[in-house]
């Protein structure tokens, strides 16, 4: 098991996440202390993805406020926490929460782009700190193999070179986040 910190580039916030590779998928489970539009919210959350990297599973809570559930079969069919159809997600593999670079692993490490590569794809978006779940159509690019990433957000033309580990966690995220300790 890894553990890893990221700090936000926008305001007070960090993430402390804990990460386990095993033989039957990934696991994450991580806390958030951020603020967003102004408002400070404290957020749980836990990913699990099968060997592919397909999320089957995520579990996100609020401090002192609402929680979201989801699970997935791997192949882009959704439920919630009820049991619940998701028709508005239908189709999306990954997720991507808005207040951590650990959900840009998903596709980064799911694609296996070759250098010079770029593939479009829709993910299941989650706003915070209202844990609002819509689709939204994003890229990305391998720039060099392993190490950087080009992440376009096309639904909101933003777009940044993320650099990763070995794990295709991210180091630096220009603008949004950076792993703690800093390099020196």
């Amino acid at each position: 098991m890894r553990e890893v910190r990221w700090t936000s580039e926008e305001g007070d916030g960090i993430e402390h996440l804990a990460f386990d590779a095993r033989d039957e998928g990934f696991f994450v489970e991580s806390v958030v202390v951020g603020q967003r539009y102004g408002k400070a919210y404290g957020l749980y959350y836990r990913v699990r993805c099968d060997p592919r990297w397909h999320v089957t599973y995520a579990f996100l809570k609020i401090t002192g406020g609402g929680e979201l559930e989801l699970h997935g079969d791997g192949e882009g069919h959704w439920r919630d926490g009820q049991g619940g159809t998701l028709a508005a997600i239908e189709g999306c593999i990954d997720i991507d929460i808005a207040a951590t670079p650990f959900t840009n692993t998903l596709p980064i490490r799911r694609l296996q782009l070759a250098e010079g590569e770029r593939r479009p794809i829709e993910v299941a978006y989650i706003s915070t700190p209202d844990l609002q779940v819509t689709r939204v159509e994003q890229a990305y690019s391998c720039i060099a193999l392993n190490r950087e990433y080009r992440y376009e957000g096309i639904f909101r033309h933003f777009s940044a070179n993320l650099t990763v580990d070995e794990d295709g966690l991210v180091i630096d995220y220009p603008t949004l986040f950076t792993r703690l300790p800093r390099t020196r």
